[in-house]
């Protein structure tokens, strides 16, 4: 009997979501920028309610619950208060370090989750996701927040690529370059105790995964999608040029190898000037080419370029996705898919790190 067939056995009491004429409960763990942004879409869902709040001060609950538009939320600083709530569904939008254990602690609980990406900032955690995911119940919905894979512009590219209109994907180039700091930010020691570390968390690989981990993977994961495989080895470079605090890179570039000789060039990038930004992916195709983005999609199979905008931001798609489907009894758990496409980033990481080309199979005996 594999894991699989066996958690179906489990004797979980599964949350399957209020009635359809009641909104979803749902609790969110980790109240910061991104969770507030999360739970704010949650929460404008007809549909769904933030019911509860945790996070580590007082202080940043209140703000939260405010900008959410959740006055009478429940609050908590320990996180295993939500997971033993009466809430359907959990959020999970702490600090990356943090995720694997709280995403095994929340499939353990029952609840329906939805945790920000990614699945974990090193191949032991990644693996730790896993087999939690592995484990759930199959009536859990497990859904992280890679929104390109919901997004309605992304969708419409992928049904286009696999319509054959543009032929067999030949080469594949993704990059996200983005200002996000100017070279002069204050340097701070490394954290020394847990409260500073918290503050400090966005600084340093220990906690944040280095960026193609915690901010490319956003891209990599489209592309695994797209392809429909995860990359057989990496090589890549990168650097600091203006960054002077904690240990992150503030450029990189990776060529992964896919299966069928296909390659991907990715370019990441943390200190552009302010006004730019290019955030995409391109699939060059026997017979045309495709463009995705978080805002647009275009293709040309000789007909010249056709665009189409995003109604909306993508995330709202996941999120909507994420509450019907608990709603409908209709589950997903991509537990797996979601630490495949971190290893992902994690191999071009390692890639860099070592100067050196290096292996999926590598990478996963690694730890």
């Amino acid at each position: 009997m594999t894991r699989r067939q066996a958690a179906t056995l489990l004797p979980l009491q599964i949350v399957t979501g209020s009635a359809q004429n009641t909104a979803l409960k749902v609790g969110l763990i980790g109240a910061g920028s991104r969770g507030t942004y999360t739970g704010t879409m949650v929460n404008k869902n007809p549909k769904a309610k933030i019911t509860m709040v945790c996070d580590v001060t007082d202080a940043q609950m209140a703000a939260s619950k405010a900008k959410i538009g959740a006055p009478d939320a429940k609050t908590t600083k320990d996180f295993r208060g939500v997971l033993a709530s009466d809430v359907d569904a959990v959020v999970i939008a702490t600090p990356v370090y943090l995720h694997p254990e709280h995403f095994e602690a929340a499939v353990k609980s029952g609840k329906h989750i939805y945790m920000e990406k990614p699945a974990g900032l090193d191949v032991a955690g990644c693996k730790r996701v896993m087999r939690a995911a592995d484990s759930a119940n199959r009536s859990q919905n497990i859904t992280f927040g890679f929104q390109q894979r919901y997004g309605g512009v992304y969708v419409k590219a992928k049904q286009y690529l696999e319509s054959g209109a543009a032929g067999k994907i030949r080469e594949i180039h993704g990059e996200f370059l983005k200002f996000a700091l100017q070279g002069n930010e204050p340097v701070m020691p490394p954290p020394r105790n847990e409260k500073e570390k918290l503050e400090q968390w966005k600084l340093w690989r220990s906690t944040f995964g280095e960026v193609i981990v915690e901010t490319y993977v956003h891209n990599l994961d489209a592309i695994n999608w797209f392809v429909g495989a995860h990359p057989l080895k990496a090589i890549g470079s990168g650097g600091r040029t203006v960054e002077k605090r904690g240990d992150l890179l503030d450029h990189l570039s990776v060529t992964y190898d896919y299966p069928d000789k296909l390659q991907m060039t990715f370019l990441g990038s943390q200190m552009t000037p302010r006004w730019f930004r290019s955030n995409r992916e391109r699939y060059i195709c026997d017979n045309g080419f495709i463009e995705t983005a978080r805002e647009y999609w275009s293709y040309n199979a000789g007909k010249g370029v056709t665009t189409e905008k995003s109604e909306h931001d993508i995330s709202i798609d996941s999120l909507n996705a994420f509450v019907q489907r608990v709603i409908d009894g209709k589950p997903e758990n991509v537990g797996v898919r979601a630490a495949e496409s971190t290893l992902t980033a994690i191999l071009g990481q390692m890639a860099i790190d070592q100067r050196r080309e290096v292996t999926w199979e590598e990478m996963m005996r690694s730890a």
